[in-house]
């Protein structure tokens, strides 16, 4: 397995009119989908989540991961041929990478949101640039008290991948929890940390619910097709 591995975060929003098709179409839009991703999942990583209900801009949030970028390149063009992408838009899209942290001892992690826990707790982050004028001991000495205060919720696993030159943001901060008030409790503790005062932009914040690609697929509708006929496949 590789050190640095590419991730990419896609979202997606449903056109209404979609929903209004006929349940047969619907079920073939999702299987030429949900094809596409089984596909690119067999020797590489991929996560769904749904936002239905968390968010109104987003339907579905796919993270991709490979140490080839041309392999998500390829996936995403094959996603586009499918007939759910015809009724899709893309409000947000992040791609960045997995490397060591200059702040922590821990390995760089070659892929991200492994835990198999039941939330997913994203944003993209940008650093204001008084930030990077200052010495490494100086920024250490900061994160020392903000990664302490993440260590106090040993149930929420934190997952920073990195954007520098590769997208608009400077990092993509992933948070893996089980207690969304847990979180909610997690994030009151770090605003008053130093560091929080050199965080230029932390928005927009995605409260995602994970699962498999079928059945956010069939979230997307509430009717349970991929589900089905992905368990008549494997049957």
């Amino acid at each position: 397995m590789a050190d640095r591995t590419f991730a990419k975060f896609s979202f997606f929003k449903i056109d209404p009119a979609w929903r209004r098709r006929d349940a047969e179409l619907r079920a073939a839009d999702k299987q030429e989908f949900l094809a596409a991703c089984e596909d690119f999942g067999i020797d590489r990583s991929l996560r769904a989540y749904s936002t239905i209900g968390t968010r109104g801009d987003v339907d579905l949030v796919l993270l991709s991961q490979s140490a080839n970028l041309d392999d998500i390149h390829t996936f995403h063009v094959v996603l586009g041929q499918s007939g759910l992408a015809k009724w899709t838009e893309t409000p947000y899209s992040f791609l960045s990478m997995t490397k060591l942290s200059p702040y922590s001892e821990e390995k760089a992690r070659p892929e991200i949101c492994v835990t198999g826990r039941k939330y997913l707790f994203l944003y993209p982050m940008v650093k204001q640039r008084r930030w990077y004028g200052m010495s490494p001991a100086e920024r250490g000495r900061i994160m020392k008290s903000h990664i302490e205060v993440g260590r106090r919720y040993p149930d929420i696993t934190i997952n920073t991948t990195y954007s520098y030159g590769l997208d608009d943001q400077e990092f993509v901060v992933c948070f893996e929890g089980d207690d969304p008030a847990e979180f909610l409790e997690l994030v009151n503790e770090l605003r008053p940390t130093e560091s929080s005062e050199y965080t230029e932009r932390e928005t927009p914040i995605f409260t995602c619910v994970a699962m498999s690609v079928g059945k956010a697929l069939d979230a997307l509708d509430g009717v349970p097709g991929a589900v089905a006929a992905t368990a008549t496949s494997v049957g």
